[in-house]
């Protein structure tokens, strides 16, 4: 046989090339707008839905922004509730009865001390740092109650009998749990 292939061969190799190798027939218009408005329907909905994402991306960052600014004192705040707690110990230890029986310089003392604690609450209370609220008979709140004692009292049973340290919240944090004595109820 020849090199040379007779017309007859060609459409013989032709045939004998696999299908998916062959290139592909024509698209009808009609087929080809289905095809396009498909294609279309497709990159509109990634597009939805790369705009949703970017838009809870933004709603996060602004999110996380906020919260720093409301807890970026958090420890700052925290190393001065052991001052504000001085303070209060410093002041109930002057019995009322004796506050009146001070020198001058005692009285201008102990005023000084006192409008230090009350600046000092004030300048927490400004920053969203404030107590929180533990009076005897509210309801005892694990979250931002800690109970160290539970004792007989006037009080019903489950609700605070008595405060030992106050506790502090920023934003919605516990800052520090309040300390305190949960009643029993009445001793029989």
């Amino acid at each position: 046989m020849s090199d040379e292939n007779k017309p007859g061969e060609a459409a013989e190799l032709d045939a004998g090339v696999a299908p998916e190798a062959q290139p592909e027939t024509e698209l009808t218009v009609e087929e080809l707008i289905i095809r396009l408005e498909a294609e279309k329907a497709d990159m509109n909905g990634q597009i939805l839905r790369l705009l949703a994402d970017l838009d809870n991306t933004r709603k996060r960052a602004d999110r996380q922004v906020s919260e720093a600014r409301i807890y970026a004192i958090e420890k700052f705040a925290a190393d001065l509730l052991s001052v504000s707690d001085n303070l209060s110990r410093a002041l109930d230890a002057l019995p009322d009865s004796e506050r009146e029986n001070l020198t001058d310089a005692g009285k201008n003392l102990l005023g000084g001390i006192e409008m230090t604690a009350k600046e000092l609450n004030t300048a927490l209370s400004r920053h969203g740092v404030v107590p929180v609220p533990a009076e005897p008979g509210a309801v005892f709140d694990p979250n931002v109650h800690q109970a160290v004692a539970q004792i007989p009292s006037p009080q019903p049973s489950g609700t605070i009998a008595q405060l030992f340290q106050p506790g502090w919240k920023i934003g919605d944090r516990t800052l520090r749990a309040a300390m305190v004595a949960v009643s029993t109820g009445p001793a029989n």
